[in-house]
């Protein structure tokens, strides 16, 4: 991650909120287990700023295809938006268990 503090925060939201899929490719490539809790917590918000069709299109993309934690934000993504046919359609097929497909 290139930013601290703050910094970070509108790097994220900034991304997020361009909602291409290279920008949502960016976000999800900085998901790892390395990352700390703020850093966590950072992209965790800046997602909810995904709102064009083609980065909810690569968020559900991620929901299927992506890492554990790539699932598992994309699950909560999903659940704050309320869409529940495509979290239910992921919890159905195993790419998420029912703590992460009914969180918020």
């Amino acid at each position: 991650m290139k930013y601290k503090g703050t910094q970070i925060i509108a790097y994220y939201v900034n991304l997020a909120k361009k909602g291409t899929i290279k920008t949502v490719d960016i976000i999800m490539t900085d998901l790892n287990p390395k990352m700390t809790i703020a850093e966590s917590k950072f992209i965790d918000y800046a997602l909810g700023h995904v709102t064009s069709k083609e980065g909810f299109k690569r968020m559900e993309h991620y929901l299927f295809k992506g890492t554990i934690i790539q699932r598992n934000y994309c699950a909560l993504y999903f659940s704050r938006k309320e869409e529940w046919p495509i979290v239910k359609k992921a919890y159905e097929m195993g790419f998420i268990d029912g703590r992460q497909a009914f969180s918020r």
